[in-house]
């Protein structure tokens, strides 16, 4: 699946990145070039997780593909956020979850569903992911509101987003706990033996001591590139006008999510929807419900007299539930085709040209 990124590929994009940022080249060329070097690191680091999983286990091996498949996203936040760069931050985590919802998904469905006719997956499951969606909008929604109508103070704020955080990092771990120990069976996708139907039955290309060591070279070069590109992005917003909605919410959020993009794609040919969908949805909720809150937190304890706080823009807001309101209704019979994934593109289209527009 993700073949192409071999070790040599990432080392060399890795060092022109690296060239780049201590030789000082110009903003906008150390901008395009640590890009591509984020999307051969993290599709590296992707491909160096799916064969640690394949070691660790179904259970484990879940839970780093969720993990590590948003490392990139998570590290370049983090970056914003000690630079102070709030308002990218939460752009980029709402550019995370719209992607992952309308541009991952509708593609992985249309692509799936011209080679299908129509595509099956586990119709509990996708409930259970809508319902965690509404979840995340409901903590984003409540204190924008509050906020935005004065019945709060600044300091009350930032008491709430912490409290807000804390609430959704427990709602992940045990959504985790659900549906990957007590409900692991009653939330699998079944191939027509009745055989739980698998992500990746290849078996992996590295052994089990170079995979772990693929994965940890990766998540650090991830680190290194995503901090050198983090230090263009004011310059390049600058310089070419761009809103930090929209680079936040598009550009970073398409960079981060190249390599989740093609493995999903991927999947959905090969008439695995669910894993497709298992891929852009569950990185959704873990961006909402974990990476957000987490970030929250690092604000905090970088410096409790600035801290990030929840409150998103009503923009923003109302992105998100738009997302998930239509991929909710278009997953949740728990059958797709490809006219399904071109309304989810639709939508990513129109929120787009809206973002560059601001």
């Amino acid at each position: 699946m993700k073949k192409w990124i071999s070790p040599a590929l990432m080392i060399i994009t890795f060092l022109l990145s690296a060239i780049g940022h201590y030789a000082d080249w110009d903003h906008t060329l150390q901008f395009v070039v640590s890009a591509v070097a984020v999307i051969f690191v993290a599709g590296f680091l992707g491909r160096a997780t799916e064969s640690v999983a394949h070691y660790a286990g179904q259970r484990l091996g879940g839970f780093l593909n969720a993990t590590f498949g948003n490392a990139a996203e998570l590290i370049i936040a983090f970056f914003l956020v000690k630079e102070g760069l709030f308002d990218m931050v939460k752009a980029s985590l709402t550019g995370s979850i719209i992607g992952n919802l309308l541009l991952v998904l509708g593609l992985s469905i249309f692509a799936g569903g011209l080679k299908f006719k129509t595509q099956n997956f586990n119709v509990t499951l996708a409930g259970m992911n809508g319902s965690l969606m509404i979840v995340a909008v409901i903590a984003l929604f409540v204190p924008a509101m509050f906020f935005n109508t004065h019945s709060i103070t600044d300091s009350d704020t930032k008491t709430l987003s912490l409290v807000v955080a804390g609430v959704l990092i427990v709602s992940y771990i045990a959504w985790l706990i659900f549906s990957m120990i007590t409900h692991k069976k009653f939330l699998a996708d079944v191939t027509e033996d009745g055989q739980e139907e698998l992500p990746n039955e290849h078996p992996p290309v590295w052994s089990k001591r170079k995979s772990i060591l693929y994965l940890v070279l990766a998540t650090v070069m991830v680190a290194f590139v995503s901090e050198w590109l983090v230090g263009t992005l004011e310059t390049l917003t600058e310089r070419f006008g761009f809103s930090e909605l929209f680079v936040g919410a598009f550009l970073v959020a398409i960079i981060g999510n190249a390599a989740e993009h093609s493995a999903a794609i991927m999947l959905a040919m090969k008439n695995k929807i669910g894993a497709a969908v298992e891929i852009a949805v569950g990185s959704s909720l873990q961006i909402a419900l974990f990476v957000a809150p987490v970030l929250v937190f690092s604000s905090f304890f970088l410096n409790s007299n600035n801290t990030m706080d929840i409150v998103f823009t009503i923009i923003e807001i109302v992105a998100i539930a738009v997302s998930v309101f239509i991929a909710k209704s278009i997953t949740q019979d728990g059958s797709t085709n490809w006219y399904e994934g071109l309304l989810l593109l639709a939508v990513y289209v129109i929120l787009g040209v809206s973002f560059f527009l601001v």
